[in-house]
Order: structure tokens, then sequence, then C-alpha cells
């Protein structure tokens, strides 16, 4: 690509290669990144606009939600549901489907978000973002279903996030690759910052919530302690742990320098399978992981190969540098 590349741009180039995206969905996801900037600007505001602090209510999840979250899932709602491009919208925030109203045409695609990933850190001023993906609804089924979501991560047709730090970044797959855009708010537009990224098979990295350590599995604490154990130990080498408590922050770092990322499943809620979101959380995650040479599973299995069952179902992740991943998925014992 050469440069000042937009986004639009970008994509219409996608789609002239070979029809790699079609123009439904290219429209589909430049309103996703136009509604993405919207949410930077409220978010750039902080307590300027009056958006910080709770909202005093729950999520499905029964997850207390920030001012952010509300404001970040609605205006996501208002900018796709009178495009055409869309059947319906789901959301950490909603309980169940959102299908568009039939003032509206309905599209052929599904969208799914987190509208606000990371909503600890939004008080104490660190980076938070948004994870998108999209689905194609399944050919000949009427109306729109709750169902109709249920698809594995490898259905997945295009997939994303957007990172609000020191700069608004867009990171996107559509199946070619991971692709980086920075938003320049003079243009007001997303340009082209990188492409073709890729994270490195090895590291030295890891990200966790050590403070869960004592109700992990085995498999994990063993990884973990070797780790740990640095040069003397028997990984023969020292590691650097980060966790910034968001998983858009903690998965960007790892695309830029490579790592690894670990949200185990543990014993204080044994009949969960995970903390994250399954749908809308590790499987666009996963497939960007993949896309730029990495690798994910739930600890076992590759996490975009898993069947999903509910709309909110969680799922343990573990994803990064690939040789690292396989090291702790192979420490798991097989089912």
């Amino acid at each position: 690509m050469p440069k000042n590349v937009s986004l639009t741009r970008y994509l219409i180039e996608q789609q002239r290669a070979d029809g790699l995206i079609p123009g439904q969905l290219r429209l589909l996801l430049e309103v996703v990144a136009r509604a993405c900037k919207s949410i930077s600007q409220a978010v750039t505001k902080g307590a300027l606009g009056n958006v910080l602090g709770s909202a005093e209510s729950e999520n499905v999840q029964g997850e207390v939600q920030k001012k952010l979250d509300i404001i970040a899932n609605e205006v996501l709602i208002e900018a796709n549901e009178w495009g055409g491009h869309l059947a319906a919208m789901a959301s950490e925030e909603m309980d169940s489907i959102y299908v568009v109203p039939n003032r509206y045409p309905q599209g052929e695609y599904l969208l799914l978000f987190d509208p606000l990933d990371g909503s600890s850190n939004i008080d104490v001023n660190v980076s938070i973002g948004t994870i998108f993906s999209v689905l194609k609804k399944p050919e000949g089924s009427p109306g729109v279903q709750e169902s109709d979501f249920l698809q594995a991560g490898s259905k997945q047709v295009a997939a994303g996030y957007c990172i609000y730090g020191p700069q608004t970044t867009l990171v996107l797959t559509v199946g070619s690759g991971v692709a980086m855009f920075t938003l320049d708010r003079e243009q007001g537009s997303f340009m082209l910052t990188q492409e073709d990224i890729q994270i490195p098979a090895d590291t030295k990295e890891f990200a966790v919530n050590m403070s869960n350590m004592r109700h992990w599995d085995a498999p994990v604490k063993r990884y973990i302690d070797e780790c740990l154990a640095g040069k003397d130990g028997p990984r023969g080498k020292d590691f650097n742990m980060r966790w910034i408590a968001s998983m858009v922050a903690d998965v960007h770092r790892i695309l830029m320098r490579g790592g690894v990322f670990l949200y185990p499943w543990d014993k204080r809620e044994p009949e969960k399978a995970g903390k994250l979101r399954l749908m809308y959380e590790a499987n666009p995650m996963s497939w960007l992981v993949e896309q730029a040479g990495g690798a994910a599973t739930n600890g076992r299995q590759r996490i975009l190969d898993l069947e999903p069952t509910k709309l909110h179902e969680r799922v343990a992740v573990v994803l990064g540098s690939k040789n690292e991943v396989g090291r702790l998925t192979g420490y798991h014992e097989p089912l």
C-alpha cells in the first residue's frame, strides 16, 4: 500500500482484490469505524463531558455498568441500525440480540461487540477499547434468531478493535492479515499506519492477573512458575510480566511486540469455563492473533473451533506468541 492510505481506500482495495470483501461489508466496517470515532471523542472528554463514574446499573453478566459502557453501546447501535447492512446486533451490555427495526432495511450481516472493554480503567485514564466481530447471517433463516449468532469463530468475516489511548488506533482483519489505522484528528480519518502485522513466535513476556494464582489449575500454575524461575529455571531465560486489566490493551501490546496473554479458568466459579466472553471478546481477538501468526486456545482446543451454545458464553483464553501458547496448551491433559 502507498502512503496516506485511508481506511476507506484500504477497504476498497480489499474489495477489489479478488472480491475479498463484499461492498456491504465494506460499508458496515466504515460505519463501525465512525462509531469508534464518536466513542473516542467521548472518552477524550472524560470528566469534562460528565462521562466518568458508575451508571448505577448492571449488565446481563451482573457487572456494574459505567456511564461510558452505556454511551458506547448506544453509539454503536444508533450508528449501525439504519444503514441496511445488518440484520441484528449483540452486545455485552444487552441481555439478548437487537434486531434491526422494521422501519429500516435488513442486511445480511450480524454484528457483535463489547462496546467498551476494560471498564475498570475508565476512571483512571488507562487505555480502553471497543471489540467487534462480524458474522454472515445463515442463509434460509427466516427473520433473525439468537441462534443465528451461535457460529464458531472460524466463520467470522471481519473482526477488530479500536483502542483509545495516547492515539486512537483501529486494528482490523478481513481474513487477509492484520492492518492498523491511526485516527488523524485533523483530517477526521483513520489512516493506515501498519499492515501485515506479525507476532514473534517466541517471547519473554506474559500477561496475567497474578492475584488469582491460588485459584488456577495445575497446568497454568506450572507454566507461570517456570516463567518466574527465570534463567535458573527450566526455561533458561528471564520473563517480564505485564497486566493492564484491559484485554484490548494487553492484546495490542502482544500484536506490537509479542507476548502471551492468559485469562484461564479458575476455581472461584468452577461451573464457568472462564471469565471472558467467547462471541464478542475471545473470537475476534483470537482471529486477529491468528491472522498475525500467533495462536489462541482455551488451554486445550483452538478457540475459533469452539461451537457456542449461548450468546454470553464464557471461555478460558490463552493467546499470543505461537510457541508459548503451544507450550501451555501442551501442559493440559487432552480431553
